[in-house]
């Protein structure tokens, strides 16, 4: 019987996935289909209907929506090319400079707009016709932004670890914060490190413009103000003066009164359309969030987290090797899938195996989230990659050589991150959120 549920479940999900039917709307069914053999027609429907409401009814959930408004504006509002202003004056004297400078402004605005795509799209946007001017190579360009535009959703604030926190019961917001820092960081400089390797060689100009120290000055200064979100957000929620969502709601505050009063770069007559995106959204991943409430339940109600942690514990109880199983199949699943249903899913599946082994919940959480952002730079549905390609002018099959490098240093990441908890557990340890 519970054998029958699962692979109902998962193949009539999969297959409609396959045939193109949208994700949230594939789970709904999916589950719909996978409860009839368990209850009454009605009384399937009506227990998904319960659980789909019973998912968006968390104060919590609020955050998603004002962050996903303060990323919009901030995309809006001219802070790209402020930040890429800022990374030229911090390594715009390194060899292969506009990539280097790529990946920091990748790194800095990703986190502040939490979104890999919006960043691919304003950063790469920008640079792309700098560094064709300069002689870079356009694949080469679109490699190394569509690869750092994933770097950003590690470094808080991050939507993703909101919905990682409900998920897995209440698992401290800031703390996933905080415990995001290192390794998005050390993402980030990885990719530079392949920069700094593989493109040792090549004549990619270094940037010599002249920048007194007034004009550095200005720079820095202009810059301040979108870095101090970062600051106002994380700081806030560690210091317990709010909490994530009063942290949102402050963060569309702040960049209300930073791109329409400070920099004036949006008018309030484009706060209306503004709104309608966030809007729409957001209605996008509650939809995702609820029905994946529902298939969460219908998964747990037949024992399919059991089913699997006893079949990964036979394999092996090595946590090493269950870790290793784990990373191989969120690198899969995030390939196919978006982030936001993937933890949805499989964050159920994989917390008792986790909790089983003694492995510490914010560091899989943040295992999670890094193993499905590269999902975002690699083919058939990547969004990212897409999104790099259209603003660095090449066509897919163009880049998936120059990719592999950048691949393969994120994997090596990976594994850090996953054998070295200290690298995500030692500022919130240090700080006093563990």
């Amino acid at each position: 019987m519970e054998n029958s549920i699962a692979i109902i479940l998962f193949l009539s999900f999969f297959i409609l996935v396959f045939i193109g039917t949208p994700i949230s709307f594939s789970i709904g069914i999916a589950t719909v289909l996978s409860m009839i053999i368990m209850f009454p027609f009605e009384t399937a429907i009506s227990i998904v209907s319960q659980r789909l409401a019973t998912g968006i009814d968390s104060f919590a959930l609020l955050a998603i929506p004002f962050f996903i408004l303060a990323g919009n504006i901030m995309n809006q509002g001219g802070i790209a090319i402020r930040l890429i202003n800022l990374a030229r004056l911090i390594i715009g004297r390194l060899p292969g400079a506009l990539f280097h400078v790529n990946i920091l402004a990748n790194m800095m605005f990703g986190s502040i707009s939490g979104s890999a795509t919006a960043s691919a799209a304003a950063v790469g946007g920008t640079l792309a016709p700098i560094q064709k001017k300069e002689g870079y190579d356009e694949r080469l360009s679109a490699a190394v932004n569509i690869s750092s535009c994933i770097t950003g959703l590690l470094i808080p604030p991050s939507n993703v670890l909101i919905v990682y926190s409900l998920v897995a019961g209440g698992v401290s917001v800031g703390a996933l914060f905080v415990a995001g820092y290192i390794p998005g960081i050390l993402m980030g400089l990885s990719l530079m490190l392949v920069v700094g390797i593989c493109f040792k060689n090549e004549q990619y100009t270094i940037i010599k413009d002249k920048i007194t120290l007034k004009k550095s000055i200005l720079i820095f200064w202009q810059a301040i103000p979108s870095l101090m979100l970062i600051i106002l957000v994380v700081g806030g929620i560690v210091g317990g003066i709010f909490t994530a969502t009063e942290a949102s709601a402050i963060a569309v505050l702040y960049t209300f009164i930073l791109s329409v009063i400070i920099y004036r770069t949006i008018s309030i007559k484009e706060l209306p359309n503004l709104i309608l995106e966030s809007v729409i959204m957001t209605s996008v991943i509650l939809l995702l969030i609820g029905f994946s409430v529902g298939m969460s339940w219908a998964m747990t109600n037949a024992d399919i987290p059991f089913m699997i942690s006893e079949f990964l514990l036979n394999i092996s109880e090595n946590p090493i090797i269950i870790l290793l199983i784990i990373n191989i199949i969120l690198l899969i699943v995030g390939v196919f899938m978006d982030m936001t249903p993937a933890v949805l899913i499989f964050a159920p599946i994989f917390l008792p195996i986790i909790q089983d082994l003694g492995i510490n919940t914010i560091h899989f959480g943040i295992i999670m989230t890094a193993n499905l952002c590269v999902g975002l730079c690699t083919p058939p549905v990547g969004t990212a990659l897409f999104v790099g390609c259209s603003v660095g002018k090449v066509k897919v099959q163009d880049i998936i050589k120059p990719l592999i490098p950048f691949y393969s240093a994120l994997f090596l990441m990976i594994m850090l991150i996953t054998y070295f908890p200290s690298i995500s557990l030692a500022l919130p340890k240090i700080i006093g959120l563990i």
